[in-house]
């Protein structure tokens, strides 16, 4: 199985970037985890619709066909890392390939969010895209190790 992170923006800081190396290394061979930067629309004075589809165009060349669609969401389902064990667990056994999507500054297109298989949100508070990226590698990592009884995670 293969967990694609597909994240709307091309420039993190040093620390976000290494950060998230260093848990995208600690995975196991079987569960490989790629990211794929999308380019963010320039802004100038492109309405909001038009930068929503530019970047979803891009958003969906990026994610094979087939691939699980999870759209991170300020709306979507809260969940506990165990939740997210057992999310994992079923994606896993599922067999398919899972892309899981940050948005740009201006979040995901409305009908992209709706058209995915799930929405889950990391927090209530609003994070800046480096470290989203960041939190989330670690949550699925530690989601991981749960399932595989791995010390990392410890109650």
């Amino acid at each position: 199985m293969r967990l694609l992170i597909v994240a709307v923006g091309q420039r993190v800081p040093d620390w976000a970037a290494s950060a998230y190396d260093d848990y995208a290394k600690r995975f196991p061979p079987e569960l490989k985890v790629q990211l794929k930067a999308i380019k963010t629309e320039p802004r100038g004075s492109k309405t909001l619709q038009t930068l929503y589809a530019a970047e979803r165009e891009r958003i969906e060349a990026a994610i094979p066909r087939g691939t699980r669609v999870v759209a991170l969401d300020e709306r979507g389902t809260s969940l506990t890392t165990k939740a997210l064990a057992e999310r994992l667990k079923g994606w896993q056994l599922g067999g398919d390939d899972v892309a899981l999507v940050i948005g740009g500054p201006d979040g995901l297109d409305p009908d992209f969010r709706q058209a995915a298989h799930e929405r889950i949100r990391l927090s209530d508070l609003t994070l800046p895209h480096a470290m989203v990226r960041v939190l989330l590698i670690e949550q699925l990592y530690r989601a991981w190790s749960v399932n595989a009884g791995h010390p990392y995670h410890r109650e």
